[in-house]
């Protein structure tokens, strides 16, 4: 490389005011899902104190990801490491409701450890309930790293500041994206292909809504792209696939349209060579 460019790379490394371990956030949030769910589990115990030391861990290895990030954090890192584990249980709670919401709202779904197992949507979910609550203590970046983590492993894409409420059900997922200011309700069901987003705005405007209100008992079919910090789909709604929808709808809404699709029947072409080997 060009000795000039090396040497102001290499200052831009020296002056860096903190570094956050991507890698290591993502062990410790795939840890901290493998806890809370023994399904997931790689780690076998010994015996109660061999697990009590293996959750001692867990917080010393979070405390020290935040001690390199000690500058910009709201508290000392011991005391966010200790408000993060106090939160496990509530945590564990919540994602319990969303296995069941995705075992009871999918056919194919043959019971909850099949869920919680196998199904993207359940662990982009628990990625994003994790990477919520650090972000409600104000941990900066660490959350946005597990969730850019949940998004290369699952294809669902869901911004750590979102408001989601529980009984939440992603069936299929890949390719939902879910964005900052979103507000969802309890009980709602999202398929795949799904967007929740922004009308385009000026970066001015960043602190303002910029995403829909999805009410309790929703329904959104695949490929549907809801927009804007004003639309609010009303309890108990079913949006169809592919719909296009910038206003609000009052609840019980149905709203869908009329694909133009046109078959034509054909007859089977003569000469035609059939033979199987």
């Amino acid at each position: 490389m060009d000795q000039e460019f090396t040497e102001k790379l290499y200052q831009q490394h020296t002056h860096t005011s903190h570094l956050v371990p991507a890698s290591a956030t993502c062990h410790f949030a795939e840890d901290i899902i493998q806890l809370l769910f023994p399904p997931l589990s790689e780690k076998r115990y010994k015996s109660f104190a061999d697990f009590e030391k293996h959750i001692k861990q867990l917080r010393q290895n979070l405390e020290q990801i935040l001690g390199s990030m000690a500058a910009t954090l709201p508290e000392a890192p011991d005391l966010l490491a200790a408000e993060t584990m106090e939160k496990l249980p509530l945590l564990q709670t919540r994602l319990a409701e969303d296995a069941e919401a995705i075992t009871y709202g999918d056919p194919a779904a043959q019971s909850i450890e099949e869920v919680i197992r196998t199904y993207p949507g359940f662990k982009a979910v628990a990625f994003y309930r994790l990477a919520h609550e650090l972000l409600k203590l104000g941990i900066p970046l660490l959350p946005r790293v597990i969730s850019a983590y949940a998004h290369a492993r699952t294809g669902i894409d869901i911004h750590p500041a979102a408001r989601i409420g529980s009984y939440f059900c992603i069936d299929h997922g890949t390719g939902i994206v879910i964005g900052q200011t979103t507000v969802i309700g309890n009980y709602v069901k999202i398929y795949q292909g799904v967007t929740l987003g922004a009308i385009s705005v000026e970066k001015t405007m960043a602190n303002i809504k910029r995403h829909p209100t999805i009410e309790d008992y929703v329904v959104i079919y695949a490929g549907a792209t809801i927009l804007g910090g004003n639309t609010v789909v009303g309890t108990r709604s079913i949006i169809g696939g592919n719909v296009w929808l910038t206003e609000s709808v009052p609840p019980y809404s149905r709203v869908y349209h009329y694909p133009q699709i046109k078959v034509r029947q054909a007859g089977e072409p003569e000469n035609v060579l059939n033979f199987s080997i």
